[in-house]
């Protein structure tokens, strides 16, 4: 990655969401103090993450087709792809990357925030990375099980359990210079809902993983749209 898209891609995106401010706060399990008001949140401690969205997903509702919101995150020696799935071409996901610099052999880890196929078409592309979901990491021909919950992929990179739309849910949390980036897979399927998610199996749970989110996000990237402020979030 050349030193320019490096400095100025998680600023770019920051700004398409339109970002000014910190999220909504609340009390849970553990996590970081939110200065001023003692309150718990699930945000990694790191702050030297920094994400660029490769492509911007849609629905049928909202496009020509359905396709996920495909991001890269990196932090220290750790290179991400959160939900490598269906998209017009491949293109869509190598030839952003590669104006980062990086081909599909760079990635070292791939998460996946829950089995759909919309979010996981595509994870083959990423050969050498090691695939993250909700109970085990993958590589090759091994299979580690191990719980999502509070893992860290690095200082910066935390993943949480946020189930809803599936069972099987999990969120990368990216602590950045700019604040906390969570990429909820389809807790959200996009800036605009929908409110009530016609595919979760439980309503309550849905509900309570996203104020869980959003006690500690700064910024939400949602599974089938662009990125927003955590504040503007819909419940």
């Amino acid at each position: 990655m050349n030193e320019a898209n490096e400095a100025t891609m998680n600023q770019a995106t920051v700004n398409q969401a339109g970002v000014t401010g910190a999220g909504v706060t609340a009390t849970i399990t553990d996590g970081a103090t939110v200065p001023g008001t003692g309150a718990t949140t699930d945000a990694p401690a790191g702050r030297t993450a920094r994400y660029h969205v490769l492509t911007t997903g849609y629905t049928l509702s909202t496009g020509p087709g359905v396709a996920a919101t495909v991001s890269f995150v990196t932090d220290g020696d750790r290179r991400v792809i959160v939900d490598p799935g269906m998209v017009a071409g491949r293109d869509r996901i190598l030839g952003p990357l590669a104006g980062l610099g990086l081909s599909a052999d760079d990635i070292t880890d791939v998460v996946l925030s829950h089995h759909h196929p919309d979010n996981t078409m595509n994870v083959g592309l990423f050969q050498r990375a090691r695939v993250h979901d909700h109970k085990a990491e993958y590589l090759d021909d091994q299979w580690l099980d191990r719980d999502a919950e509070g893992l860290l992929l690095s200082p910066s990179l935390k993943l949480i359990r946020t189930p809803g739309h599936s069972a099987e849910d999990i969120t990368l949390l990216a602590g950045t210079a700019e604040g906390v980036v969570a990429f909820v897979g389809d807790l959200w399927w996009r800036p605009n809902g929908p409110v009530v998610d016609p595919v979760a199996p439980d309503a309550t749970q849905l509900r309570a993983s996203r104020l869980r989110v959003l006690a500690g996000a700064d910024v939400i990237v949602p599974g089938h749209g662009a990125p927003f402020p955590a504040a503007s979030a819909l419940l």
